[in-house]
């Protein structure tokens, strides 16, 4: 699908996780499609003030950890001080790491769950007050929440809670006509697989030769074809589009 370049027009975007990968694609195409502004969150100071002088003054970039609710809190105040309502939250900030089951830890366990579940949750409920009547909330989930992928048990489990959270919260914002939709990609080639999993370049190339049979698409996605998704379920044209889970995966999980 496309949109026109004012499909976003005087609207007001965040987009959490966004120093990278799918989160800096999405923020970029909401720019793109003429969004007023759009707030930009990652860990990294230095990297997110990088991206949001790359993206241009419409861009602002606030440091704010998902895993903590007291930062979660200061982004909230600095969208407020700004005087700025949302009309989208794309709920993107998340973490991927191996576990071993037999031999998974506590901070192991911790270290997923703060981010990609207590971290969607609270990011969502604490920007609540400042959604406008009508917005669109999209939250990054997974196709991991319809596999059981080896290795990968606390990841998995996240990602589908996450996936509920959108059918539940759907009903939950039903009398403020806020639509809540998930989108979960499939292989995505984004930063995450070094940084996160730990890929090394021998891992990544044996994942392109595993997909070029296993999924009818033959290849990855690149973020950019996720964030095309991600816009889709936060405009208009999505307007009848709500608690559902939108899976972008070249077909990997549907054959």
């Amino acid at each position: 699908m496309t949109f026109s370049a004012t499909a976003f027009n005087q609207r007001t975007i965040l987009v959490t996780g966004a120093s990278s990968g799918i989160g800096l694609a999405a923020a970029e195409a909401f720019l793109k499609q003429g969004a007023q502004r759009v707030y930009l969150t990652g860990r990294d100071a230095d990297k997110l003030a990088k991206v949001a002088d790359q993206l241009g003054s419409r861009a602002i970039g606030i440091v704010a950890d998902a895993a903590d609710l007291d930062q979660i809190e200061h982004l909230k105040a600095e969208i407020e001080k700004n005087g700025d309502q949302l009309d989208v939250i794309f709920a993107n900030a998340g973490v991927a790491h191996y576990n071993a089951f037999g031999n998974t830890s506590a901070a192991e366990y911790g270290r997923i769950f703060d981010t990609n579940v207590r971290g969607v949750f609270f990011t969502v409920q604490t920007l609540l007050p400042l959604l406008k009547d009508g917005a669109s909330i999209v939250l990054n989930a997974s196709i991991v929440t319809n596999k059981g992928m080896p290795g990968l048990s606390l990841y998995n489990a996240s990602k589908a809670a996450v996936r509920s959270f959108a059918r539940t919260l759907a009903n939950d914002l039903k009398a403020r006509k806020i639509r809540v939709n998930a989108v979960s990609p499939g292989v995505t080639r984004t930063p995450i697989m070094e940084n996160g999993l730990n890929m090394s370049a021998e891992n990544i190339d044996a994942f392109h030769t595993y997909l070029a049979e296993a999924a009818p698409a033959g290849r990855m996605a690149s973020p950019d074809e996720i964030a095309a998704t991600v816009l889709f379920l936060a405009s208009d044209a999505a307007s009848y589009v709500n608690g559902v889970e939108l899976g972008v995966d070249g077909g990997l999980a549907q054959v």
